[in-house]
């Protein structure tokens, strides 16, 4: 019995860890709303937005939902998968801009 109220308290991370990951998570919402704020239009706009998102989530899943944790099977598990949907729509933005690019020379501009 003492050996698993062990093994339960040794995976148990402090709540200081929680505390500088809520600071963290407010930060970064904070640019979040900063970048709109500022007026950053365009490219700038959506990288930033689309950055501090990404951190966010990774601050969440690692801490919140135990993720750091977890084995490494299990975390290939859960981030592999987004990983091939990013990669699949990237391939799918190149070649939407081959299919605009042909159609416009071959069918004309348009009225």
């Amino acid at each position: 019995m003492a050996q698993e109220t062990t093994h339960a308290e040794a995976h148990q991370p402090p709540i200081k860890l929680f505390l500088i990951v809520w600071g963290w998570l407010f930060v970064l919402s904070t640019c979040s709303y900063l970048v709109d704020y500022f007026g950053f239009e365009g490219y700038p706009r959506w990288s930033l937005i689309l950055l501090f998102m990404f951190a966010k989530a990774g601050l969440i899943v690692a801490v919140f939902m135990h993720m750091a944790w977890e084995r490494l099977a299990l975390v290939y598990a859960i981030l592999v998968p987004p990983g091939a949907v990013l990669v699949f729509v990237a391939i799918m933005i190149f070649e939407s801009d081959y299919t605009h690019a042909a159609r416009l020379m071959f069918f004309g501009a348009g009225s």
